[in-house]
């Protein structure tokens, strides 16, 4: 099924029932009072938020959502059966709004989460209402309201802690193959990853952590070259980036220039991505020969930068464990962190 981070839907609730005109027509009591019943309310819509779905692909199939009428009053003052709900489910990350006016209507950011997104209409009054002492057999009952309709657009931003970002053929995906049990695409030309990935990262005493493989960006990614853009909102969310530089990239200027340009990059599309806690994992260590970049030069100019990198082989394994060691004080040993 194709992945679907962006949709359009629109979403109507159900319209009240209508109000019933009736009088008693009983035994002995030819001139019975009116007993038209109410008109039933009309069903909500309502958004709500689920683990089991990872995109928003099923909603291709049919954009318009609406629940159900309320059904109009009866005789013998019995109201109308109110409209059945319809619920809505959505990604865990999804953000609903309103097309016309850019207005946030729900932030679904928990699994279960539900957002009452517009009401039914109301039911009518029957005639029972409307009788008095001088008017006792009223023939009017009011119509119901109708429901409303509202147009989403609906845009899924993955809840991950961690963001994996890189140019392409940096090693995000065998990364992420390596350090949880998700299962990418690996091969080594460029934009094997097309949408991203998610995958939960076990560390000790029964913590763990979400991670996102974002597709590999490339230079002119925030004004939509390549893939990357359109996956740069996964990123938002997260909790801390990791910059995913390989050792074999040839600079032509400086030698973190890779580094700079994924910066640019994010800080092009949302500033406030720069400001997000980072570090660097240079990947590749076992390709490392004199042919490669400096690896401690790169770690000084990073340094200089007051950043954290460490060198990693993705492929091989060397330094994931020390990888694991940093992320476990930082996240949950606060005892030894600041975070």
């Amino acid at each position: 099924m194709t992945f679907l981070d962006e949709a359009v839907i629109t979403a109507r609730s159900g319209d009240g029932g209508s109000g019933c005109v009736s009088f008693r027509r009983e035994r002995f009591k030819p001139r019975g009072g009116p007993d038209g019943g109410d008109g039933g309310d009309g069903g909500k819509i309502i958004l709500k938020a689920t683990n089991r779905l990872q995109n928003l692909s099923h909603l291709q199939a049919s954009p318009l959502f609406k629940a159900q009428n309320g059904q109009p009053g009866k005789g013998k003052n019995q109201s109308g059966k109110k409209g059945s709900d319809l619920i809505i489910e959505l990604p865990v990350g999804t953000l609903a709004l309103d097309k016309e006016t850019r207005h946030v209507l729900a932030d679904l950011i928990y699994d279960g989460q539900e957002v009452l997104l517009i009401s039914g209409g109301k039911g009518g009054k029957g005639n029972q209402h409307f009788a008095t002492s001088t008017r006792k057999a009223p023939r009017i009952a009011q119509p119901g309201t109708p429901g409303q309709e509202v147009t989403l657009h609906l845009s899924l931003k993955f809840l991950a802690d961690i963001g994996l970002v890189g140019f392409p053929n940096a090693g995000k995906s065998t990364l992420l193959s390596r350090l949880t049990t998700a299962r990418p695409k690996i091969d080594s030309y460029p934009f094997t990853t097309l949408v991203p990935h998610l995958g939960v990262l076990y560390l000790r005493d029964d913590h763990f952590l979400v991670l996102a493989d974002i597709p590999g960006l490339i230079e002119g990614a925030s004004e939509g070259k390549g893939l990357g853009h359109r996956f740069l909102k996964h990123i938002e969310r997260t909790r801390l980036l990791i910059h995913l530089l390989d050792i074999t990239y040839t600079p032509k200027n400086d030698i973190i220039e890779d580094f700079f340009a994924l910066k640019k990059e994010m800080s092009a599309y949302n500033p406030q991505l720069v400001d997000k806690p980072h570090m660097v994992l240079i990947n590749k260590m076992d390709l490392y020969d004199g042919h490669c970049r400096d690896v401690e030069e790169m770690q000084k100019a990073l340094d200089k930068l007051e950043v954290v990198s460490l060198p990693i082989s993705a492929l091989t394994g060397m330094g994931l464990e020390r990888f694991r060691n940093m992320l476990f004080e930082r996240f949950f040993d606060y005892s030894e962190s600041d975070v």
